[in-house]
């Protein structure tokens, strides 16, 4: 019926009354002007054609109720009633009856999948699948409208870095192998339901269900542990591990090649209907639902560089780009490479000999080639040598970082300038960062007023940090620190460094290392009390100053999501290469068995 009729009863009394009265003038000149009875039944085609709910309602007069009828004329009300249609004929002139396809959603797939969608075609929305002639969801045959991206999870001290695709489904049909032989994977309920629907019901006890608040803190206390979480949930307490060779966190990354890519299709009984919905879904939802590449920004945090010594003499020998042979290509790969360089640039700089008597750096001016090779985004200034070569070197070491447009914070020309953040934007995430001295005195000539290195004024760091939390930038504070030859961080830096955690900081590293030191979770911050040491000549101090980390942070959507910690070693003085295997493992116990963990309590026993 239309809907301007069905809204106007009125109106549709007034269309009836002319439709019987028309009835009645065209009997009454069948008897009165002797017309062929063909003439009457075979009338002019109109030009025009009636709607199709408007010529059924004149087929079917006879269906006014009664209290319209009873206000019509009596001339009309007293005619016999019409002849009713043959069937036949009424079928070929009655409107087609049609009904409104209907659209199944499974309830376990995300708002942000049909949130806010138009359709050019009439859907109706069921909770019943049996009645739908459309099913969106996960798996199934039919129209892949978009991936989920899930990871694969352990919690951040685990050794493992990752599994096939294969291991994975065994486990979860019940037959846990390999790296799952112990342990269970525990997921959130909304998981369990996606999974099943895509992989089939758990079998045995290796999948467990605890709620979405529990999910962390189980794991951790379970350990070994792992889960499957949605990568745009994910936080820094987890390790994202591989699957198939394949992570979520690298710019790399392909969705179509990776195993835990969740498909969500569209299926119907209607091919052409169900073509249309799903051209329509495709155009209006991404690719991949949850993971955007123009949202992701990595950040290469760098421990100790000092291009003196044995070091410099290696690179006068090797070549000035010898200690980027391994590493530079994940440093260039990085969004933002940090550099802490503690030692200046000096025009009048000796040439290097790899013993020295006094503590006293330069580096040559050409050394500058190998910071820029690596792609070097930020330069750290916090450095104890910074100054050593006077205030015409760190001056001159300043104008080289600005001819490469380098930003660079923890020491400054003056020292409120030092003492400032530094802030960038990229792919809409904004990263700032801030960082000191914590030794002071004679290692920063800002308490002189002198260009350098910045002692730590916490009530302006704080304050600071509290401004650019406010101010949605994801915030990176570094120190240069006392240095101790053990994993375990001194009181002091504790008490510094969860000073500033605190206060909001994102990331809190330690970048005067020589011994890498433990790592620890505060609330919502990640603190990595030191990386050891990056491009220095410690090769023979001892095991672990020949040994370090590189941190590879993650932030998407304006959020620190994940860290990766990548093990470094050193078989020359001045070259790092890659730590693998058994010798990587050996590392990271260390470094983990010393951690405090902070305020976070769970245990440590999933590296046994």
């Amino acid at each position: 019926m239309n809907p301007t009729y069905r809204n106007h009863p009125k109106k549709t009394y007034r269309k009836a009354q002319k439709t019987l009265f028309f009835a009645f003038v065209v009997v009454l000149l069948i008897f009165l002007g002797g017309c062929s009875i063909s003439a009457i039944m075979n009338p002019p085609t109109p030009t025009v054609d009636l709607p199709a709910a408007l010529t059924a309602l004149s087929q079917n007069v006879t269906n006014i109720p009664v209290e319209q009828l009873t206000e019509m004329p009596s001339e009309v009300t007293t005619q016999p009633a019409q002849t009713q249609i043959p069937a036949a004929e009424a079928t070929a002139t009655s409107a087609p009856v049609t009904t409104t396809p209907k659209l199944w959603v499974a309830s376990y797939l995300p708002e942000a999948v049909t949130q806010g969608l138009v359709f050019s075609t009439s859907l109706e929305q069921t909770d019943n699948p049996a009645e739908a002639n459309l099913k969106l969801q996960v798996g199934g045959d039919g129209s892949l409208i978009t991936t989920m991206v899930y990871a694969l999870v352990a919690p951040f001290p685990a050794l493992e870095n990752g599994t096939s695709l294969n291991a994975l489904k065994e486990a979860w049909m019940g037959s846990p192998s390999d790296l799952f032989a112990r342990g269970a994977l525990y997921i959130t309920p909304a998981t369990l339901e996606i999974f099943s629907a895509w992989w089939g019901a758990p079998q045995g006890n290796f999948v467990q269900v605890v709620e979405e608040g529990a999910l962390l803190s189980t794991a951790w206390a379970e350990a070994p542990a792992w889960s499957l979480i949605p990568f745009d949930q994910l936080t820094p307490e987890w390790k994202v591990l591989q699957v198939g060779g394949q992570s979520p966190l690298w710019k790399a990354f392909d969705p179509a090649a990776y195993g835990l890519s969740v498909p969500v299709r569209l299926a119907g009984d209607d091919a052409s209907l169900a073509s249309l919905v799903a051209s329509e879904l495709t155009t209006a939802i991404p690719a991949v639902l949850n993971r955007d590449a123009e949202k992701l920004t990595t950040v290469v945090l760098t421990g100790v560089t000092a291009l003196v010594r044995a070091t410099a003499t290696e690179m006068e020998r090797l070549g000035v780009l010898h200690p980027a042979e391994a590493v530079g290509d994940m440093m260039r790969e990085a969004d933002i490479a940090h550099i802490s360089n503690e030692v200046p640039f000096a025009e009048n700089c000796p040439p290097p000999v790899p013993v020295m008597d006094a503590l006293v750096f330069c580096s040559d001016d050409k050394y500058i080639e190998l910071l820029e090779t690596i792609g070097t985004d930020v330069v750290e200034l916090t450095g104890d040598h910074f100054s050593d070569w006077g205030v015409e070197a760190t001056l001159h070491t300043f104008d080289m970082y600005d001819e490469k447009g380098w930003m660079y914070y923890g020491g400054g020309r003056t020292p409120m300038e030092g003492r400032l953040p530094i802030t960038m934007e990229h792919n809409g995430n904004k990263i700032a960062f801030i960082g000191c001295n914590g030794k002071g005195g004679s290692y920063t000539p800002s308490t002189k007023g002198l260009p350098g290195a910045v002692d730590c004024d916490f009530d302006l760091i704080t304050s600071e940090i509290a401004r650019l939390k406010a101010e949605g930038y994801v915030v990176i504070m570094t120190f240069q620190h006392y240095e101790v030859y053990e994993f375990y961080p001194s009181p002091t830096m504790i008490h510094d460094f969860e000073l500033v955690a605190n206060a909001g900081a994102d990331i809190v590293s330690g970048s005067q290392a020589h011994h890498p030191h433990g790592v620890s979770f505060l609330n919502d911050s990640l603190i990595m009390y030191g990386l050891g040491n990056f491009f220095f000549d410690q090769l023979l101090v001892s095991k672990y100053t020949a040994e370090a980390m590189v941190a590879r942070h993650v932030v998407y959507n304006g959020q620190h999501i994940s860290t990766e910690v990548i093990p470094i070693y050193f078989n020359d003085f001045s070259r790092p290469l890659y730590l693998e295997g058994a010798g990587a493992n050996d590392l990271l116990k260390h470094i983990y068995a010393e951690s405090t963990w902070g305020n976070l309590t769970y245990g440590i026993n999933f590296n046994n």
